[in-house]
């Protein structure tokens, strides 16, 4: 039996910081300067950087949160493609597609040799994460979720293999955690949706997710369980943006104080329509991109060893410009439809999607603006996870080793999966990054691990 927890979450605390006023220059120059020195920041902080309007201010905030995105996470930018085993759902969302009274689409399910054609395609693509995701439903029991995971890290195509599979399924018992965490997963997650419990039941209004507390509660029993990585988030627009960031950052602060650490990741979509989804066309606290850009911003300085996940919902101009300020894992070539990576697979899409470009494509636009697109799986493959994660990288130690991985996974994919003129000016941005390195045993770790990948070797990392 799981533990009981405390309640952690004053919510008529946090939506009064939510309203608080715009801060004074002097006031928000003095929580930036705290901000850079990477420790984080507290939520009456944060609810003042949220409160943020004028344009100066904005500009100052964006440009702190890029400073710290690039003392952290330097270039890279983590890639991973979702892989949708099924769309049957117990759950009535009023915001998804998948929602049991949506008659609009057809019910599917993958069989195994199904799911292993999905994940040979993300090969041949250059893939080498995954993030699983299911309806909540009978269709998907236990077993079958251990036997997809078996099934992805089976599939070989031309000697590669995905390395990294997240999962993303509805909350488990403390129990089904140990054993899900015996399958060799990466980072769980799971979205909370909405932090605010009244408008929480408004929008969940049948099956087993409308139990808002059991879904609250998932992460501590994940981590309960031994589950190393977590990852939290929630879908703007169902709430005041400004009331679910500053949950989120409570959250996030209950586990590391509880746990030694706090989430892997956090993600960020924001509501986007959906079929079936009355509410999805009519959004009940929509988010302009004004506000996501401080969003992002906030989070990035609020939690700077965090994760932060952007989707293809986004339009490919903003996902662009927000890998600037704080973004660093995100999707490509993704299909949120069930066997949506086959070509004659009709569409039956969870939600639209803003960024349709192809994998390589979203990688080649990267690469011009000066991005590293990273396929590294080394830090979780070493046992670097959880709390030994989070003792590298808040003293900067971590760079040695993500650096480095980071450039010759990207190395491999230009060897083995890209065009030639990705190839080349790919490896032209490795050569300047390497080149600029003054740390000489990050900087020979590179050269000699790239040299290995030209003369044939695969799957290098520190």
């Amino acid at each position: 039996m799981s533990k009981e927890y405390p309640e952690f979450l004053d919510h008529a605390l946090l939506k009064k910081l939510a309203a608080r006023e715009t801060p004074s220059s002097a006031e928000l120059n003095a929580i930036l300067k705290k901000a850079m020195e990477l420790k984080g920041l507290n939520t009456e902080e944060a609810a003042a950087l949220l409160a943020v309007t004028e344009d100066d201010q904005i500009l100052e905030l964006m440009e702190a949160a890029e400073k710290a995105k690039e003392i952290i996470y330097g270039k890279r930018m983590v890639m991973f493609a979702p892989l949708y085993t099924g769309n049957h759902c117990s759950n009535n969302c009023l915001y998804c597609g998948f929602r049991k009274d949506n008659k609009d689409i057809s019910r599917r399910k993958l069989e195994q040799d199904e799911i292993a054609r999905q994940t040979s395609i993300l090969l041949k693509e250059g893939h080498k994460r995954v993030l699983l995701l299911s309806g909540e439903s009978g269709h998907y029991p236990l077993d079958y979720l251990k036997d997809s995971l078996k099934t992805i890290y089976s599939v070989r195509e031309k000697g590669a293999s995905i390395r990294r599979v997240n999962v993303e399924v509805a909350p488990l018992t403390v129990e089904e955690f140990k054993e899900l965490k015996e399958c060799q997963i990466g980072t769980y997650t799971c979205f909370q949706e909405t932090y605010d419990p009244e408008l929480y039941g408004k929008y969940h209004i049948s099956g087993p997710k409308a139990d808002y507390k059991n879904r609250l509660y998932v992460m501590h029993r994940a981590m309960e369980a031994g589950v190393d990585d977590v990852g939290v988030g929630i879908l703007f627009g169902l709430a005041d943006h400004r009331y679910e960031v500053l949950a989120l950052m409570k959250h996030a602060g209950e586990l590391e104080r509880l746990f030694g650490c706090g989430p892997h990741t956090v993600s960020v979509p924001r509501i986007e329509p959906a079929p079936g989804a009355e509410l999805t066309e009519n959004i009940p606290y929509p988010v302009s991109d004004r506000e996501f850009r401080k969003i992002i911003a906030v989070i990035r300085l609020s939690l700077p060893y965090t994760g932060i996940i952007l989707s293809t919902r986004e339009s490919v101009e903003l996902r662009q410009e927000l890998f600037r300020y704080g973004v660093s894992q995100v999707s490509a070539g993704s299909k949120t439809s069930i066997g949506g990576y086959t070509e004659e697979e009709k569409e039956n899409s969870q939600f639209a999607l803003g960024d349709h470009r192809p994998m390589e494509e979203v990688i080649s636009d990267m690469v011009d603006s000066g991005f590293i697109p990273s396929f590294c799986t080394g830090c979780y493959r070493k046992g670097r996870v959880g709390q030994d994660f989070m003792d590298l990288a808040k003293p900067g130690l971590i760079r040695h080793y993500c650096l480095p991985n980071g450039l010759v996974s990207f190395a491999e994919y230009l060897m083995d999966f890209a065009g030639e003129k990705t190839r080349n000016k790919g490896f032209q941005l490795i050569e300047k990054l390497t080149e600029e390195e003054r740390d000489p045993v990050i900087k020979n770790n590179i050269t000699s691990s790239l040299a290995k990948i030209r003369g044939g070797e695969r799957d290098i990392y520190l």
